[in-house]
This record gives C-alpha cells, sequence and structure tokens, in this order.
C-alpha cells in the first residue's frame, strides 16, 4: 500500500476515493483526491500521481478506462457524471507527508479546517513535515514566522505557481524525456 493521504474527502467524495484508490493503486497511481463539481452537469475528477511524478495522457485514458468499469459495477453516483482523470499539475495540492517533503523550499498555501492563532489560512515556504505537523515559514508585519500546522487540521495544502517552481518541473519532464529513452 502507498504512503496515506494526510487530507481525504468526505461524504460521497470519500465513497468515490475509497473505490478508485485500489484501482489507481492496481495500475501503479497514488490516488491524489476526488472532487465532484456541477459544472457542465456532474463531474468527477480523480486525481492521480505516480512515484516519479511523470503521469501522461495515455495514463490518465487507463485509469479512467477501468475506473469507468468499475464505477458502472458499485454505481456510486445516483445520476449520470462526467469523469475526468488528471495529473495533479505544476501547482499541485500536497496531501501525503512525502509531498511536504519532496516540495520542500517551495511556497504552498494551507488552509486548515479550524482556528490557528486566530486565522485559517497560510502561505509561506515549506519546510517540511516533522512530528504529524507540517513545517511552513511565512513573514507578515511582525517580521519571519514558523508555523507547525497539524495534518490533521489541514483542509487543503497546495503548491503556489512560481517560477522556481516552473523551472524544477521543466527539469523533471526533461529528465523523465532522456530517462525514457526520447530525443528532443
Amino acid at each position: 500500500m502507498s504512503e496515506p493521504r494526510l487530507i481525504t474527502e468526505t461524504g460521497l467524495e470519500a465513497r468515490i476515493a475509497a473505490i478508485a484508490e485500489p484501482v489507481c493503486e492496481g495500475l501503479g497511481f497514488r490516488l491524489v483526491r476526488v472532487r465532484i463539481s456541477g459544472r457542465d452537469g456532474l463531474t468527477v475528477q480523480v486525481m492521480i500521481d505516480k512515484e516519479d511524478g511523470e503521469v501522461t495522457v495515455d495514463d490518465c485514458a487507463d485509469v479512467s478506462r477501468d475506473l469507468s468499469a468499475v464505477f458502472d459495477v458499485e454505481d456510486p453516483m445516483d445520476k449520470a457524471y462526467h469523469l475526468e482523470v488528471s495529473s495533479p499539475g505544476i501547482d499541485r495540492v500536497l496531501v501525503r507527508a512525502g509531498d511536504f517533503e519532496r516540495w520542500t523550499g517551495h511556497e504552498a498555501k494551507i488552509e486548515m479546517t479550524r482556528l490557528i492563532d486566530g486565522r485559517r489560512r497560510f502561505r509561506g515556504i515549506l519546510k517540511g513535515f516533522e512530528d504529524g505537523d507540517v513545517v511552513l515559514e511565512s513573514e507578515d508585519e511582525t517580521g519571519p514566522a514558523v508555523h507547525r500546522l497539524k495534518a490533521e487540521d489541514m483542509a487543503e495544502a497546495k503548491l503556489v505557481m512560481s517560477d522556481a517552481l516552473i523551472r524544477q518541473s521543466l527539469k523533471a519532464g526533461k529528465q523523465a524525456l532522456k530517462d525514457h529513452g526520447a530525443t528532443g
């Protein structure tokens, strides 16, 4: 089993995630999150990732095909829906302890389920994951501050798009092409 997700769904999204996670793992992917939205009818978005972070369009199509077959049998939705399988993208959500470690040094936004020091939203540079806490360094009107945010109190965590993040993503993409023998 892969590293557990720290930020998980509730309600119908949790039911769909429980069905989707073993399907994703069986194909060599990790479930990142499930979201249900009402745009363009009802859309079920399933976000997947791989250990190396390289998810292709073909990977998404394979997962979509297998999930569709399982959803047809399990029937988690009581109405018609559109299934959308995607990768996390550059400004990805962070859901596992390893995500916070991997992206140490990058800027992130974290929303909490409850007030911490009088606020729910934090933005700063990730400093890692220690003893169940995300360590985030920020700067405000009083100067620099280090926040230790309990993983169980996080509602959402996401990287902030930056030039450094784009450069790292491009470098990783080039390395993946090189590793797979593609020429450019």
